[in-house]
């Protein structure tokens, strides 16, 4: 099983969707820890991809995915924008110009979209980031393509590790971002970030089925 241009640029139609029905839930948890612009600024910025996608869909899932990345850097504010944007670039560029994606490129743009993440945001596991959500998502991905499962199967596993490590940051002290200034009193709520990206690799691993 491998996936097309036209297939990546349905889940990234899918994810946008998945984030506009959860953006008020994404500025409420924000709204908690953080300034409160979270859902909007996600919202904004898979809107204007959708609009993108809808004047010309990019020829490779390569393609694809940096323009996802190009719209988000220019029209999400806050941290999101620069992180989500270089996550989609690192992902980009290691699929390069291929027609198709599979497995074994699947795993290696999950692997470059977490290390983008982790070199603009210094964060590491236990800082209550998305990074929270999106290590256990790539070790279960990897673990489910070593098992032999296809695209749908792998993006399935890292959904559901990406909802359970999203749930851990419940019980961490921030140590990144504005919620990091809130120090234990942050203790109890979600990140917003890590809440994102679990939505996100759900809304990829649905299209994908």
């Amino acid at each position: 099983m491998t996936c097309k241009a036209e297939g990546v640029a349905a889940a990234v139609r899918a994810a946008a969707a998945v984030i506009a029905e959860h953006r008020a839930e994404l500025v409420d948890l924000d709204r908690a820890i953080g300034d409160g612009d979270h859902g909007e600024n996600m919202n904004r910025g898979f809107t204007a991809v959708v609009a993108a996608l809808d004047s010309a869909v990019p020829d490779t899932p390569g393609g694809v995915l940096k323009l996802v990345a190009t719209t988000l850097i220019s029209k999400v504010g806050g941290a999101a924008g620069p992180l989500y944007g270089t996550a989609f670039l690192r992902a980009s560029a290691k699929l390069g110009a291929a027609s198709d994606l599979d497995v074994p490129a699947l795993l290696e743009a999950l692997r470059a979209a977490l290390e983008g993440v982790q070199a603009r945001g210094k964060a590491v596991g236990g800082d209550a980031t998305m990074v929270d959500a999106l290590i256990p998502a790539v070790s279960a991905a990897e673990k489910a393509a070593g098992d032999g499962g296809d695209i749908a199967a792998v993006l399935t596993a890292a959904a559901d590790a990406a909802d359970r490590g999203a749930e851990s940051t419940v019980d961490l002290v921030p140590r990144k971002g504005r919620a990091s200034y809130l120090g234990e009193r942050a203790v109890g709520h979600l990140d917003p970030g890590a809440r994102s990206s679990a939505l996100l690799l759900r809304a990829f691993a649905e299209a994908a089925r």
